[in-house]
């Protein structure tokens, strides 16, 4: 089995073999992620949506369309196929261009999460940091500034979890060399997909299960 894509590559001779090759070293990868860590992370997103709060998530370049695909699944996805009347409150911090650019022109791109959170975070609300390396400093300080509030923080994390394995509340690490962004952000999305059907499925079921006891009653 491979251990790096750059080995991968290396020991394979044409596109095909590569394919082959790249699809079972995300099993390999796949296979040693915490599950218990990811069942956490899919119970903080139900607890958060019991108490009414929001749940805020802060990525770049990859990670941004991730945190924006996340927001898309989570809140109108669910909230059309499970027919629930409490959705998901989810908002990402990186789809907003001209307030983005407004911080980074005028306080630096480093604070272009921290920024976004004086204006929407609420007691309650949680962060989800999704960075590759863990370290990107407008990630790292946004992480920061919501655990100085009392806040959760969430890391979704790869290579060697970065300074946010040691500062997030909660860690999902897909565990690779350094510098293998795409398979990292194709887990990323993977557990996007996973928790919102997981979610999904189980909301549906308890309102089918709720108009099946009042067609009952």
């Amino acid at each position: 089995m491979y251990n790096t894509i750059e080995q991968l590559f290396d020991r394979t001779g044409n596109a095909r073999d590569f394919a082959s090759g790249y699809l079972a070293y995300l099993s390999q990868l796949l296979q040693k992620l915490d599950i218990n860590s990811i069942g956490s992370f899919i119970e903080e997103l139900e607890s958060c949506r019991e108490r009414g709060s929001t749940i805020l998530i802060a990525g770049n370049g990859g990670s941004a369309s991730t945190a924006s695909h996340m927001i898309n699944d989570l809140s109108m996805d669910i909230l059309k196929k499970s027919h629930t009347e409490k959705p998901f409150r989810a908002l990402s911090l990186t789809d907003n261009t001209s307030l983005i650019t407004a911080i980074a022109n005028d306080d630096g791109y480093h604070n272009v999460f921290v920024n976004q959170l004086k204006i929407y975070y609420k007691p309650g609300d949680i962060l989800i940091a999704i960075s590759a390396s863990g370290n990107s400093p407008n990630v790292v300080n946004a992480v920061t500034w919501v655990k100085d509030q009392g806040g959760r923080t969430i890391g979704v994390v790869g290579f060697d979890g970065g300074k946010l394995r040691h500062l997030c509340d909660l860690i999902v690490h897909v565990k690779t060399p350094q510098g293998e962004f795409g398979p990292v952000e194709d887990i990323h999305l993977i557990l996007n997909h996973l928790a919102a059907l997981y979610l999904q499925c189980k909301l549906k079921m308890c309102h089918n299960e709720t108009i099946g006891e009042s067609h009952h009653g």
